[in-house]
């Protein structure tokens, strides 16, 4: 079982989504926050169960998408790191993506 570490770049992401959201509609934010947390925790079981980006399909990233959102993460030995949450009509920016030490 891998371990998931989400870093503080992806949870200010999902913050900043649920925030948007919750201006009109704050049920559907803490629902969309909950989605996001228990979709995600399934990544330790089967951390394989998102698929390659088609923006970068060269580098070591995988998503999940929780629509409306992606999750962006990546696999390091036992840990898989959440690196960003996006919207998915957002572009993909490469230089935004955390690598972990």
């Amino acid at each position: 079982m891998a371990r998931v570490i989400w870093t503080d770049p992806a949870l200010q992401d999902l913050d900043t989504i649920a925030d948007y959201i919750a201006l009109d509609k704050p049920v559907a934010a803490r629902k969309l926050v909950r989605t996001v947390f228990t979709k995600v925790s399934k990544l330790s079981l089967f951390p394989q169960m998102g698929s390659v980006p088609p923006e970068i399909p060269d580098l070591p990233y995988r998503h999940l998408v929780v629509p409306p959102c992606r999750v962006l993460y990546r696999i390091e030995k036992k840990s898989i790191y959440i690196v960003a949450v996006l919207r998915g009509e957002q572009m993909l920016r490469v230089d935004k993506l955390y690598r972990p030490e």
